[in-house]
C-alpha cells in the first residue's frame, strides 16, 4: 500500500524558513514523480513543485520560483520542500503526491496524481 506522510509544518514568522518532509512507503520512489501542492482556505489546490525522481528533473510554479526547493533522499524514500522567506500568503495546507511512471510534466500540465498524503499545515504570521 502506497502511503505518503507529510511533516514539518507549523507556525512561522514572515521571512522565516521551513523544510517540509514527505515520507513515502509501499513503493519505489524512482518509479514516481513526487509533487508538492498547497491549498489555502477558500482556494483551489495548486501544484507548487515536482521532481521526476529517477533523474532529478524539477518543476516549479512561477509563483514559488527562487524561494521553494524540492529535493529527495532516495535512501529514506523522502522528498523535501524547503521554503525560504515565507510570506503570509504562503499560509496553506501542503500536500505531497505521487504519480506512477510520470515526470515533472504531470504537474506542469495539470495531469492527475495517483496518491496524496494528508497534508501538513503551514501558518505564516506577519
Amino acid at each position: 500500500e502506497v502511503q505518503l506522510v507529510e511533516s514539518g509544518g507549523g507556525l512561522v514568522q514572515a521571512g522565516g524558513s521551513l523544510r517540509l518532509s514527505c515520507a513515502g512507503s509501499g513503493f519505489t520512489i524512482d518509479d514516481y514523480a513526487i509533487g508538492w501542492f498547497r491549498q489555502a482556505t477558500g482556494k483551489e489546490r495548486e501544484g507548487v513543485a515536482c521532481v521526476t525522481s529517477i533523474n532529478g528533473d524539477t518543476y516549479y510554479a512561477d509563483s514559488v520560483k527562487d524561494r521553494f526547493t524540492i529535493s529527495d533522499d532516495k535512501d529514506k524514500s523522502t522528498v523535501y520542500l524547503e521554503i525560504n522567506n515565507l510570506k503570509p500568503e504562503n499560509t496553506a495546507v501542503y500536500y505531497c503526491a505521487a504519480a506512477y511512471g510520470k515526470s515533472k510534466s504531470t504537474m506542469r500540465y495539470h495531469l492527475p496524481f495517483d496518491y496524496f498524503g494528508q497534508g501538513t499545515r503551514v501558518t505564516v504570521s506577519s
